[in-house]
């Protein structure tokens, strides 16, 4: 989707599409058919390098090599620098993840989204999302105990509390006049902030709520130094949001890997 021209699309995490869904399909809570495409949303979902296959391929022809896993053998994982939570140790897999800042982590699997971008002959720009599989070491779902969903939403609470005037300077459409459609569209009820059957009120709550701050963080970021006049105001206004970021990552992943109810 575009909300303006030349300015970069805000969506939802990807892996926080995946991990649900797929979640969702192997408690046999939502048929096969409809993970696919909830994951892809209007983006075109490629695979690569998915055990079995020789090339890329559509997700829904690769989503089959997870089908005896169960529900807890798959979790979302969003990395920062410096916070790298629910990763194994170096590798491949880790600084892809790192890289991307989410990732899946399903069984001795990981999948990471690459966003690539291409410019048709019209001169119209789209993008694909190719899946990077990669082959994870024997004790890669050994991860520390994260909140539950309650803990994350009382700790983001807090956060965005103790950040409420940084936040309030997040003025976006006053820095970039441009960008005032994406913020709009972005405080819109969005179909692809919601999680599929099984999951509890709190974690849709959550996750409905994380979900937005997350990608108005990422519009922000878009406009660095975020209208600050000074480099120290600009360090001051990302020391202040730091911890709000940390506490929504926690709070997607809170929502994402709770416990499904059958």
């Amino acid at each position: 989707m575009s909300y303006a021209a030349g300015t970069q699309a805000v969506v939802t995490r990807r892996s926080s599409r995946f991990v649900p869904w797929v979640r969702a399909w192997r408690a046999g809570l939502v048929p096969f058919d409809e993970v696919p495409d909830h994951i892809a949303g209007d983006e075109e979902h490629l695979v690569a390098d998915a055990p079995g296959t020789w090339t890329d391929v559509p997700l829904r022809d690769a989503l089959p090599i997870l089908s005896k896993l169960a529900p807890d053998e798959i979790r979302l994982v969003l990395p920062a620098p410096g916070d790298p939570r629910g990763l194994p140790g170096p590798g491949a897999f880790t600084n892809s993840a790192l890289l991307a800042g989410e990732a899946v982590v399903a069984g001795g699997l990981g999948f990471v989204p690459e966003v690539h971008r291409h410019t048709s002959g019209s001169g119209m720009t789209f993008e694909t999302v190719l899946w990077r599989v990669y082959p994870l070491p024997p004790d890669a779902f050994l991860a520390p105990a994260q909140p539950s969903a309650a803990e994350a939403e009382a700790e983001l609470s807090a956060a965005l509390a103790e950040a409420n005037a940084a936040l309030t300077r997040l003025d976006v459409a006053q820095w970039r006049p441009e960008l005032a459609g994406a913020l709009a569209a972005l405080r819109r009820p969005d179909a692809a902030a919601d999680l599929p059957p099984g999951f509890g009120p709190r974690a849709r709550r959550l996750f409905a709520r994380a979900s937005v701050l997350d990608r108005m963080l990422a519009l922000a970021a878009q406009v660095a130094p975020g209208g600050a006049i000074t480099a120290w105001e600009a360090q001051q206004r990302d020391a202040a949001l730091r911890p709000v970021a940390a506490a929504c990552r926690q709070a997607l992943m809170a929502a994402c890997n709770a416990p499904l109810t059958f």
